[in-house]
């Protein structure tokens, strides 16, 4: 994918701007935590940017990883140099995705992005299920906020 870019007042503070190392471990931690599976993970923050490296075991799992480490107030930008597994063991870049994202803007619901989106509101469990689990409850998203959307 390359670079990616995020709303830098949005998202949640994890640490005081300044403490680049703690800020690395406390993504890295949030990543591992919330089950998301990248093999041999690395991430360096530089300011306003993340760094990411290793190898996921999914396209959704790169995806998600992307989207924990931008999701945090302070970071503009992710650097994507993670890559994943292909046939036969080799390593490919990662990011031969169909899913597009989006940026939530203020007064956006689930379904507002859904009927805009797809055309019908009532499938807006399919953002949330495709968010999940960095979205806890389809009604707690907010301004700022990169989602997958699922094709």
């Amino acid at each position: 994918m390359g670079m990616m870019d995020f709303i830098k007042d949005a998202g949640e503070k994890l640490t005081e701007m300044g403490r680049e190392a703690e800020l690395a471990d406390r993504i890295e931690k949030r990543i591992s935590g919330l089950g998301v599976k990248v093999k041999s993970l690395e991430v360096a923050v530089d300011g306003e940017k993340v760094v990411l490296k290793g190898f996921p075991a999914s396209e959704e799992d790169h995806e998600k990883a992307l989207l924990i480490a931008g999701n945090v107030r302070g970071i503009a930008k992710v650097s994507d140099q993670m890559s994943l597994k292909m046939e036969h063991g080799k390593p490919g870049k990662a990011g031969i995705s169909k899913t597009r994202f989006h940026t939530v803007q203020s007064g956006d619901t689930l379904s507002g992005i859904s009927k805009k989106l797809y055309g019908d509101a009532n499938k807006y469990m399919r953002i949330f299920e495709a968010n999940k689990p960095m979205l806890a409850d389809p009604d707690k998203i907010y301004p700022g906020q990169v989602l997958r959307i699922p094709e």
